[in-house]
């Protein structure tokens, strides 16, 4: 669809295609798929969608399902209520995971106003606190069925390929990979296995780092040091 939009308007290919996250992920599939519309390609924070990660993207959709008010995903009719508390839960899954320890030190041995966990189970540390609250706001503001279908999106990552360097063999050539040092979502070791598999196939891999407290959310807040080193990439 996204394809079929640029055609419309006549767009006869795309300096640069670029995202963080799932971004990224649609970045390489776009590398992949339309390889002499796309001349650089630049994932940041996204890598390959092994076992493992598919793993994980099971783990952040398991509260849903367990929800009973998610219904198998009929929740719409009236009279019936959402999957919030589920949803609630996804997202607290998906929001630590998101965050490097670094960012959680400020939660170190804090507890809320008048809680006390050594002396009552069902009271909570400051970190439980921010996190149940932070994800109960972002679950009233999105979809549990949307939720899971965009797990489901990420789990068949360049499903069309028998795997990794066969989609890579004949993609764009010209790439910048930036993955995050601390990132807990797209792990550092994984974005070098994919940075690996590019040389591999031939392609021109530069790459940086984006860095500071938020783990995988560096790539979507601190991007900035960077701008020189993307100018330059589109420049070559």
């Amino acid at each position: 669809m996204q394809k079929r939009l640029l055609d419309s308007l006549g767009v006869k290919r795309l300096a640069l295609v670029a995202g963080p996250s799932n971004g990224g992920l649609q970045t390489i599939e776009w590398a992949a798929a339309y390889p002499d519309f796309v001349q650089r390609a630049m994932p940041v924070i996204a890598a390959e969608i092994d076992a493992w990660m598919q793993g994980w993207l099971n783990i952040w959709e398991a509260p849903i399902r367990l929800d009973p008010n998610w219904r198998e995903g009929d929740y719409y009719a009236l009279g019936r209520e959402p999957p919030l508390r589920g949803l609630a839960e996804a997202w607290k899954v998906v929001t630590l995971q998101a965050r490097d320890r670094l960012w959680a030190k400020q939660y170190d041995r804090k507890l809320p106003e008048g809680q006390d966990p050594a002396r009552r189970i069902g009271d909570r540390f400051a970190i439980e606190k921010w996190l149940d609250d932070a994800a109960a706001a972002r679950a009233k503001t999105s979809d549990a069925n949307s939720f899971l279908y965009m797990v489901r999106a990420n789990q068949l990552f360049l499903n069309d390929y028998p795997n990794l360097a066969a989609a890579m063999e004949g993609a764009t050539k010209r790439w910048l990979v930036i993955p995050s040092p601390t990132d807990r979502v797209f792990v550092h070791d994984g974005a070098q296995e994919f940075i690996e598999v590019l040389r591999k196939a031939g392609k021109s891999v530069a790459t940086a780092e984006v860095t500071g407290p938020l783990g995988h959310l560096n790539g979507v807040v601190g991007m900035a040091p960077l701008g020189d080193r993307i100018r330059g990439f589109l420049a070559e």
